[in-house]
């Protein structure tokens, strides 16, 4: 998905913006990048960190780096920050999340004098350089950060960095967080709250859906006020977002322990231990665990020093090679046992179903699974968690495919944990995976626990529905 981070110093504020921007590289894996504004220019470094962490690439740059203005990017993909020349001045620029009318918008701009987008692989217009296109098109930034959100489908939330300050601006409807935190020394804007406490910031406002402001060392400034509609992403407390982050004052790591008591608060499954899917499974079963008083235990660990998350990678085969190298199994722990795994989710449910064989073969009795969340059913519209993912890989949609073929007459039909549908859909998706039992969290349980208004929450990849 990519997250972002800036920092407006009233000294140099290299050092808080690299370890800031280092804060969030679980929500990327492709491209990293800095920029800092000193009195007399832009200084950028971009990086592919694929196969290298962020911290790895930039430690050289750093020292090359100088400004008391600073903005930096993990990205999924494209080539972040911009540097952009235009009317309105000289500015860098850093976006998160997915313009999913780019095609249009760059068609309708192609239809200006002089427009023109640089390419990248596979014949793709960086959509930041698209959103610059957007800002460019107004007699100022505040106005064309507005045009740009207004015109939008998807989800975009901006960083720019300009002389009078940094222009942050959140997604319309506010399905990424964005965080201004302050400190003695200025602010600091992060789609991560983890990022701030270690550099000397608390946590001094939430911009709301929409919502622009520009931050200088001395204050933050609204220009455009917030809308009245949210639609934060569920996923965010259940999955990606870090366990030391809070969106909206509710903790990430608090949230997973209730949804995984949600999960032992409707079982009645006996087991000997409960597990969870490292990393993001894991507090999900101790809060499991807890509820149900059972033991806690790690039936495998994750050798992390090498490895990178394995979501990220597009092939499918480098996917599994990753899941199966960097998860260890302990046959001590495993042999003989019932184990109870709680994961965030199943999304393909291929990695998954590899790695539970693994502890069979290591000796388990039993194996039952519990996701923290529904049964994904929609691919995600308005963010980018995986850019290889086609709605139809989707575990549920698989197992709706095999009930049904390819005319499927309703798929919302499969989204009432109640229905006879869903039981079938649950169960073909157990049978693949080979576990003793399966079942998945209810939608009502999981808001529940994260403790949000349902109606401010996106759960469209669950239910197919949206404002």
């Amino acid at each position: 998905m990519g997250g972002f981070f800036g920092v407006a110093s009233k000294n140099d504020c290299v050092p808080t913006l690299f370890y800031g921007t280092d804060y969030h590289s679980h929500l990327g894996t492709k491209r990293g990048g800095l920029t800092t504004l000193s009195d007399s220019s832009f200084i950028r470094f971009i990086h592919d960190i694929t196969n290298s962490p962020f911290r790895s690439k930039f430690e050289d740059d750093i020292a090359r780096m100088i400004g008391n203005l600073g903005i930096g990017i993990i990205s999924d993909y494209e080539d972040q920050p911009l540097i952009i020349g235009s009317h309105l001045g000289h500015y860098s620029i850093v976006t998160v999340g997915v313009i999913k009318n780019a095609e249009e918008i760059a068609k309708k701009a192609f239809k200006m004098s002089g427009v023109h987008f640089s390419e990248m692989t596979g014949n793709e217009i960086n959509p930041t350089e698209l959103v610059a296109t957007l800002i460019d098109q107004e007699d100022s930034f505040e106005a064309g950060i507005k045009n740009a959100q207004e015109q939008i489908e998807g989800s975009c939330s901006i960083l720019l960095l300009t002389r009078e300050g940094i222009y942050a601006s959140r997604d319309r409807l506010g399905r990424t967080p964005v965080i201004i935190g302050k400190s003695e020394d200025g602010y600091a804007v992060t789609m991560e709250t983890c990022a701030l406490p270690n550099l000397g910031f608390n946590v001094e406002k939430e911009l709301g859906p929409g919502e622009t402001v520009l931050m200088t060392a001395e204050g933050i400034e609204q220009k455009t006020a917030p809308g009245e509609k949210m639609q934060m992403c569920a996923f965010l407390w259940v999955y990606y977002g870090y366990p030391a982050s809070s969106y909206e004052g509710i903790n990430v790591e608090t949230s997973r322990y209730k949804c995984g008591a949600a999960l032992a608060e409707n079982d009645d499954v006996v087991v000997d231990i409960v597990a969870g899917i490292p990393d993001s499974g894991t507090a999900h079963a101790i809060g499991y665990a807890a509820k149900a008083k059972v033991r806690y235990s790690r039936p495998f660990v994750k050798y992390t020093p090498t490895w990178p998350r394995s979501f990220m990678p597009q092939q499918q085969n480098i996917r599994d090679l990753v899941a199966k190298m960097k998860l260890i199994p302990i046959k001590e722990i495993t042999q003989g046992k019932r184990i109870l795994f709680c994961d965030d989710s199943i999304v393909r449910g291929t990695q998954l179903r590899d790695t539970l064989g693994r502890v069979y073969d290591y000796g388990a009795k039993e194996i039952h699974m519990r996701p923290a969340c529904p049964t994904l059913i929609y691919g995600c519209k308005f963010l980018n968690f995986s850019r290889s993912r086609s709605e139809m890989d989707l575990a549920g949609r698989k197992a709706i495919q095999e009930l049904e073929g390819d005319n499927v007459s309703n798929v919302k039909e499969y989204a009432d944990p109640d229905s006879d549908k869903c039981q079938a859909m649950v169960k073909k998706i157990g049978d693949k995976m080979g576990v003793t039992s399966l079942k998945f969290q209810r939608l009502d349980d999981m808001i529940r626990a994260i403790g949000m208004p349902k109606e401010k929450m996106c759960t469209y990849c669950w239910t197919g529905k949206t404002l």
